[in-house]
């Protein structure tokens, strides 16, 4: 079969002449021939694979030059990126996901009609944060309130100041009172002052990456609990015995278990499983995870910094959460826990219980 004209090849390939004049331009699919005299592109046969194929891409959104380099690879890795790319639409697809239900959520609130009429809700809470056995100081900061839960990991020569600085610019949340309609726009506010709490430290030390932290919070509201998400702490929700975590960490090696390109268990023990791809500092991304979560009498709520995540086994953490009485009793024993597998890291714990008020 001979060369095919521009006409030709659109209609095989599935691509419109105006968009085979663009990929060649961008060099993404160069005609074999171009006609010297009418300037005509042509094409081989063989070329309908990778018109194909970037057509194929074009339709899951990728853009341009990711489709460039998809096509300059051998089939493997070329199903690799394309598995990885994937991936992270599904995760930005979760993550605009979790902002509609907030935002359905939010405004359900506001309507009266929506006000539960259940006994009222309350939380019974306690924090407790250590050093460990092997850092020589403690970065983690750990607060609990009868509005406010939450828990920042530092890192940095400035870290500790830098998650205490976080924590503190949150506290005004237990006093201030919030009308149901305005949560969203506390919680943002909220974010913003932790991050110019952040920013001060960090300008005040010696170098702008000497601060940053994590930072996972939890707003009581009465019948709910707002959570607001940046970093690797996380937050486990104990409901009729069964576990769930509930936030997802905002790390590198997460980000590869999400493409594919680890598994959980190569994760648990990758070198670079701390490296963070949000926080709160300079230079960092510090956009957050947010959602509501409707509470019920009984509901048991961690929120714990990687010092007991990463080094305790969740089948442990259940059953201490399961099994132990009072929150006080309860963080206290899971930093043991921590602290009896070796207490490598700073470990902090909050643990509040939703309880009817008598």
């Amino acid at each position: 079969m001979g060369l095919l004209t521009i006409g030709a090849f659109a209609r095989a390939s599935r691509l419109s002449p105006k968009a085979l004049r663009l990929y060649d331009e961008l060099g993404l699919l160069t005609p074999a021939r171009v006609d010297p005299v009418t300037g005509y592109r042509l094409y081989a046969p063989e070329q309908l694979d990778r018109a194909r194929l970037v057509a194929w891409l074009r339709r899951l959104g990728m853009p341009l030059t990711r489709i460039r380099h998809v096509c300059s690879l051998e089939a493997a890795a070329a199903a690799q990126e394309i598995r990885a790319f994937w991936a992270r639409v599904e995760a930005d697809t979760a993550a605009r996901r979790d902002l509609a239900a907030f935002l359905i959520d939010h405004l359900s609130w506001k309507d009266p009609a929506m006000s539960p009429t259940t006994r009222p809700l309350g939380i019974r809470y306690a924090a407790l944060s250590d050093t460990g056995l092997v850092r020589e100081s403690n970065q983690d900061t750990a607060y609990a309130g009868s509005r406010l839960l939450a828990v920042a990991d530092g890192y940095g020569s400035q870290g500790a100041p830098a998650s205490a600085a976080a924590v503190d610019a949150l506290k005004h949340l237990e006093t201030d009172s919030i009308p149901a309609g305005s949560l969203l726009n506390v919680l943002e506010d909220a974010i913003e002052q932790a991050q110019r709490a952040v920013h001060g430290i960090a300008g005040a030390g010696s170098s702008p990456e000497e601060a940053g932290t994590t930072l996972t919070a939890m707003l009581w509201t009465g019948s709910q609990l707002a959570l607001v998400h940046i970093g690797d702490c996380r937050v486990h929700l104990l409901r009729d015995t069964e576990l769930f975590q509930i936030t997802h960490d905002h790390t590198m090696v997460q980000t590869m278990v999400d493409e594919g390109r680890l598994s959980p268990e190569e994760a648990a023990s990758h070198p670079q499983r701390s490296l963070l791809i949000r926080a709160l500092g300079q230079g960092a991304d510090g956009t957050p995870d947010m959602r509501l979560h409707d509470a019920r009498r009984g509901d048991r709520y961690l929120l714990c910094s990687d010092g007991l995540s990463s080094v305790v086994p969740a089948e442990e953490i259940q059953r201490v959460l399961s099994e132990t009485g009072e929150p006080e009793r309860t963080v206290r024993e899971l930093v043991a826990l921590a602290n009896g597998s070796g207490g490598p890291d700073n470990v902090s714990c909050v643990v509040a219980d939703v309880v009817e008020l008598g």
